[in-house]
Order: C-alpha cells, then structure tokens, then sequence
C-alpha cells in the first residue's frame, strides 16, 4: 500500500512541475512578442492589420467621346404586297403571267370570262340610245309647249338612269381584268384557266422588293436619341455581308405594352438578295456622348439591386454602385457611379470585399 501512496505522490508532482513549466514559457514568450519581435502581435504578418495586399490588374478610367450604337433585330418586309384577288365571280379565261417573273404595273394578269356582261352592255347601250332618242323629243315637244315639263324631266331621268346602267356594266366589265397594281415580282399562283374563281380566292402573292422595309423596335430610354435619315447597317442570317439602310419613319409614341419605340428604314436590293420575312440584325447609331465614361465589361458585376463594379481608393479595394447603359463587344457604357480618374478593378473582382487591400497594376485601356 505504501507504494501505491508513492506513485500517486510521484505523478501528481510530476503533473504539477510541467503546468509551471508550461507556465513560465508563455509568460517568456509574452514578454519577447511586441518589444523583442520575437511574436506574432497585430502588426505581424499574421494578424489582421498585416493582411497582405491582394494583387490585381485595372485601368484608370478617362472621358472620351462615344459615338453610341445600338444593336437590335428586327424584320425585312416588302415595300409592297398584295394578294392578288378578283373583284368579280366567274370562269378564268387566260393567264397572263409566269410564276415567279417580275410584272409591270398594270400588266394584264387574268382574264375572266365576260361574254355575259358584254351582253349585257349591248343591252344597255341600247336602251341608252332610245332613252337618248325619247330626251331628245321631248325637249322639242317642250319648247312647243306640246307636253308639260313634268313629262319632260321624266324622259330625262329615264336618259340618265340608261346611262348610269351603261357605266355599272362598264365597270364590272373592266374588273373581269385583273392588272398588277404595281411592279414586282409575283409568287406561285393558285388557279388554272378554267377555274371558277371569286373574290375570296388568291391567284397569287405580288411582292415589290426594291426597295425593300426594315421594321425594328427600340427601349424607351433611347426614343429621344433617335432621328429620322439616320443611316444603319444590318447583317442577315448565313451571310457577313453587311447592307445599309436608312430610317424614313418613326412612330409618334411608345407602344406602352412593351416600353419600345418601332422604327422603319428602307433599304436597297436592286441584286434581290434580300428577302422579306427575314430577320436583321441592325447597328443604329445613337447621338455622339461627349465625356463618355467606359468600362471594361469584365469589372462589371450582376447583384440584386443593380450593376456594381470595385474601384481602387487608398490602397484598398471599394465597392461602387453604377448605372449603365450601352454595351459594346469590350465596353460598358456608364451613366452614374463613376468620376474621371477612378481605377477600375478588372482581375480578382469575384474575390474581392469592401476594404482588400489591393496592389494594382494599371494597364491601358484597350
């Protein structure tokens, strides 16, 4: 039993002589820490006022001027079109045209069979004859004073009804020919001679296109920026090609659905390349922006309120809100946030917090 007593003393000294040594270490390294620099104290490099300085690239943003283009799709449209109808019922006689071809305005298209309203027109010639022969004799009977005057205005206006009969026929026989009302080239056509045709049926489409429409929209905040002869340039799908255009005609208001004002430009297309219904992608150059402020669109960043970016301010990094406007293929356009002569942040931005100290490399902006 006495051992046992002896082994507990033992160990309970033993454990008792480490915590004072362990003691009388950190008391020494405390006292080298701050005066001795022997330790880690706050401005060491470890602690938090030694944070070392993140390196990052920027550029120091300049006023210049910026000739504002907006890019948008919109659609190529006919200058005319028209779907070629006929204003009366009955048989096809002849077709005047090829599929396809250009016609010429008031060319002979289709002609409908008129035999019975050529017959009808004998008809009422004849009867406008005799109307005529009756006005005629009693006019003379009236200078006699053989009939009265009543009975004269009634020869006449039998005369004038004959002749209002005479132009009716006239005129549904001249709809019994079907013209181009302008030149163009016609589509595939839809009837065949002997076709029973009515006004409900389309023989074919009729395209004029050259020149040819452009009709795009564009955002509100730009309506004020946009004016009419200004020339644009568009591409269309499968070609690089680019064609030019210019804006005739602009919509007095905002089309309050979508916050857009529509535009309308015409283009040339002597070659017939282009073709309506297809869709354009357009550059339409805005008002000239003295003092412009662009940014590279990589500084840029998406957050829940708006647009942020970070500029470099005494050696550390500082979060800017920002408006923007038009984007170019490197650039943003900024309206608000922003002053002459700040250093925009373009590297490390994802990693970047309110207050990083930062080391910048300033480049040229491309």
């Amino acid at each position: 039993m006495k051992i046992k007593y002896i082994v507990y003393t033992l160990l309970i000294l033993g454990f008792g002589a480490l915590v004072a040594y362990r003691i009388t270490q950190n008391k020494s390294e405390g006292a080298g820490g701050p005066g001795g620099g022997g330790g880690r104290g706050p401005g060491g490099p470890g602690g938090p006022g030694g944070m070392p300085a993140m390196r990052v690239d920027g550029v120091v943003i300049q006023p210049q001027n910026f000739a504002n283009t907006l890019s948008v799709t919109g659609s190529i449209e006919a200058d005319e079109q028209v779907q070629i109808r006929s204003q009366v019922s009955g048989l096809v006689k002849s077709i005047s045209f090829q599929e396809g071809n250009k016609v010429s305005k008031g060319q002979v298209l289709v002609k409908i069979d008129d035999s019975e309203l050529r017959a009808q027109l004998a008809q009422a010639r004849t009867r406008q004859s005799l109307a005529a022969e009756n006005e005629r004799r009693a006019g003379l009977l009236l200078n006699k004073e053989a009939i009265s005057r009543e009975e004269y205005d009634v020869a006449r206006a039998d005369l004038k009804s004959a002749q209002a009969q005479t132009q009716l026929i006239q005129a549904q026989l001249a709809k019994t020919t079907i013209r181009a009302p302008f030149s163009g080239r016609i589509g595939l056509r839809n009837i065949s001679e002997g076709s029973f045709i009515s006004p409900e049926t389309v023989i074919a489409n009729l395209v004029s296109t050259d020149p040819l429409k452009i009709t795009f929209s564009v955002p509100e905040k730009y309506a004020s920026q946009v004016k009419q002869n200004t020339a644009l340039t568009f591409t269309v799908a499968g070609s690089s090609e680019k064609h030019t255009a210019t804006v005739y005609a602009i919509e007095p208001g905002i089309e309050a659905s979508s916050r857009t004002l529509q535009l309308r430009a015409r283009a040339a297309n002597a070659d017939g390349t282009l073709m309506p219904g297809s869709f354009a992608n357009i550059e339409l150059p805005l008002a000239v922006i003295e003092d412009a402020l662009l940014v590279p669109s990589e500084a840029i960043i998406p957050v829940q309120n708006g647009k942020k970016l970070f500029v470099a301010k005494d050696g550390k990094a500082k979060e800017v809100m920002v408006e923007t406007s038009t984007r170019t293929e490197k650039d943003v356009l900024i309206t608000t946030g922003l002053q002459a002569g700040d250093t925009v942040l373009t590297t490390g931005i994802m990693t970047l917090k309110e207050g990083t100290p930062v080391k910048v490399a300033v480049g040229k902006k491309q």
